[in-house]
């Protein structure tokens, strides 16, 4: 059960408060805060994922038709399927070889490329 403020709890709190009067303005602040961010998350709540649909044409496994053919995944653009299909790219895009000029004895200490365990 709560209580009724009592006149001693009134005077403390009016004491604390002329004490420290910074405490209205971050009050304030903090309750300006959490409007908007109630308003936020009210309005545009999180999910769980931020994935888009892709409509996939073909998979190259499942693909009988052609099975001579490079294996190449389809998707439509614009995850519409009235556009015709097009080549997804692959992972391997592109390769970076850096121009860089170590001595033999530090190439051989840094370089994992090819190494058992890389």
């Amino acid at each position: 059960m709560a209580s009724v403020p009592t006149k001693a709890g009134k005077v403390l709190l009016t004491k604390g408060a002329k004490r420290d009067p910074e405490l209205y303005a971050l009050l304030g602040v903090m309750c300006g805060i959490f409007g908007v961010a109630g308003y936020y998350f009210g309005r545009n709540p999180t999910s769980t994922t931020s994935e888009q649909k892709v409509a996939i044409a073909s998979t190259p496994w499942s693909d009988s038709a052609k099975p001579d053919s490079t294996a190449k995944y389809q998707y439509h653009p614009n995850a519409d399927p009235r556009n015709p299909p097009k080549d997804a790219p692959s992972a391997l895009h592109s390769v970076v070889i850096p121009d860089v000029n170590l001595p033999k004895q530090l190439h051989e200490k840094y370089n994992k490329w090819g190494k058992e365990g890389f």
